[in-house]
């Protein structure tokens, strides 16, 4: 079992940036997919970004690329998500989520995780 607690989120103006941590505990975090998905109010969660246990492999949303960058650090545990020129259409609750997986292919569907954090508010005005 996978523990998941989610750090970084705040009130920014359109234009800044802002980095969220998700901090895992549990066995075998290396072995696990790590993804970010967010909802914003009165929508359904939706797919952000995903990364593989091995590290090299990164994918995401067509509204996001460019803009953020999941990244993560096995010794400690960590996963992160700098977001860079942001907009108030990213307003949402961003939730880190793991899969246990060895594959290197795009997993953003959201059915395929197993463990869920409790995520943090990012809003951002306009």
């Amino acid at each position: 079992q996978v523990q998941l607690v989610e750090s970084g989120g705040g009130l920014v103006q359109t234009g800044a940036s802002l980095r969220l941590s998700c901090a895992a505990s549990g066995p075998n975090f290396s072995t696990h997919t790590m993804g970010w998905f967010r909802q914003a109010p009165g929508k359904e969660r939706e797919f952000v970004a995903t990364i593989t246990w091995s590290n090299d492999r990164t994918y995401y949303a067509d509204s996001v690329k460019g803009r953020f960058t999941i990244s993560r650090d096995n010794a400690k545990n960590m996963v992160y998500l700098q977001m860079n020129s942001l907009k108030p259409e990213d307003t949402a609750v961003y939730v880190c989520a793991a899969r246990p997986s060895l594959e290197v292919r795009p997993q953003m569907n959201e059915y395929e995780y197993a463990y869920w954090g409790q995520g943090t508010q990012v809003t951002v005005s306009s």
